[in-house]
């Protein structure tokens, strides 16, 4: 299949997923797109183990083949939806709570990790299944991170506080970056290929990613603004946007630094009081409205492709019951990561438990962490971990997405004015 073939079958079959999602559930749009994907590929297991002299699952698992998750993921639209996001963000407030985001997108994720791991050695032999204590920390660097596609699409609906939106935001689009970069560390430890490697080398790679990655997206995102005040078109402002996203990324990648971390950065500079004079009115609403429009259209293509991606699980009973122990430990695991890496601010203004309440569960995963599970190393071991990793991502999407502005709606009964 060529390419604008391809092109052309994904975006029919989003299409009629969100016309289907319009007319029936009426949930968010990237949510029902990723139902209908989920009930249209076990449609497909079902009537392929009914008939398989047919092999229906052939072409969907092509089309998965052909697309590779993973690398258009990673290595692909990751850097124009981290932008996007990174532009939604209200600098001034992230400024004000700069501490806390650093504290949960370093510290943190790093707990989350640990956590996990150590819940995961002791429950999977309870299960008849132990797994090495070197791929329990890969899991848990699979699943510590929060999605940033998935939690600034929600914020989108919710009237939270300002300061906690940008806490909410900021921590999701930096610690998608730094899971990224603890995922490597981990998978090569796991698989010894990184024998002869000191803890302060793995130190050394760590900043280098992160802080490189940082200065990165700061000195390209200052290059750009300096270079749009000089006119005043808006097809130009966002041609070089987009220049920016894509470009920061791929230096960023091509230095051994963080793509994700410096696209952010860059993204955020858009969003500073600086970038007010840069852009006039008119100019400001057409960028937004055209990075609004990519967002989304990529938001429900990845969340349509996390739904087919179920084709390549094969069910067992460990990795069943795997799954429903450690969705509610990696719920568990979220709330102690943030209530330790936050705990100086909690102790000054516990403020009943509201903020960690939504923090936790808001703490969606998403297309990162699939992603990233997807892109395991064949054998055993990845067959076992990947359903597990796959049910948490669905779990959170589906149960804690739609039940969010519930929660909001109770914690915060009269600052709260959600969006249909």
């Amino acid at each position: 299949m060529d390419t604008i073939s391809l092109l052309a079958l994904l975006l029919t079959l989003a299409a009629g997923f969100s016309i289907l999602n319009h007319h029936t559930l009426r949930v968010p749009v990237t949510i029902g797109v990723l139902i209908f994907s989920l009930l249209t590929s076990i449609l497909v297991m079902v009537l392929n183990s009914l008939v398989p002299a047919y092999n229906l699952q052939a072409l969907p698992r092509s089309v998965l083949g052909a697309i590779n998750l993973p690398v258009a993921l990673l290595n692909g639209a990751l850097s124009l939806l981290l932008f996007a996001g990174a532009m939604q963000v209200d600098v001034a407030y992230l400024r004000k709570k700069l501490m806390s985001v650093a504290a949960l997108s370093l510290m943190g994720t790093v707990l989350a990790v640990a956590f996990l791991a150590i819940a995961a050695w002791c429950v999977f032999p309870l299960l008849g299944h132990a797994l090495p204590f070197t791929w329990c920390i890969v899991l848990g660097a699979i699943l510590a991170p929060t999605d940033p596609v998935s939690v600034v699409g929600m914020l989108k609906r919710l009237g939270l506080p300002g300061p906690l939106q940008a806490v909410f935001a900021g921590e999701s689009l930096f610690n998608d970056g730094v899971g990224v970069v603890i995922f490597g560390v981990t998978v090569g430890l796991a698989t010894g290929n990184t024998q002869g490697v000191t803890t302060l080398d793995i130190a050394f790679s760590f900043c280098r990613e992160a802080l490189g990655g940082g200065l990165l997206g700061a000195l390209t995102g200052w290059i750009a603004l300096s270079v749009l005040k000089r006119q005043r078109d808006p097809h130009i402002d966002l041609l070089t946007s987009l220049a920016l996203a894509t470009g920061t990324f791929s230096i960023a990648n091509q230095l051994g630094m963080s793509g994700a971390i410096a696209v952010v950065v860059a993204g955020l500079y858009f969003g500073t009081g600086h970038s007010h004079s840069v852009f006039d009115d008119a100019s400001r609403k057409e960028l937004n409205i055209a990075w609004t429009l990519i967002d989304e259209v990529l938001n429900v293509l990845l969340f349509m492709l996390i739904g087919f991606e179920l084709l390549e699980i094969k069910p067992h009973l460990f990795t069943a019951l795997a799954t429903l122990t450690i969705i509610p430990l990696s719920i568990a695991v979220r709330a102690l990561s943030v209530l330790f890496s936050t705990l100086p601010a909690h102790l000054q203004n516990w403020e009943r438990g509201r903020t960690l309440t939504i923090l936790t569960w808001g703490g969606l995963r998403g297309g990162i962490s699939v992603s990233l599970a997807l892109g395991l190393p064949p054998g055993e071991l990845r067959a076992l971990l990947l359903p597990v990793c796959y049910g948490v991502v669905v779990f959170t999407i589906i149960v804690q997405g739609l039940t969010m502005e519930r929660v909001v709606r109770r914690l915060y009964p009269s600052s709260t004015q959600l969006r249909p």
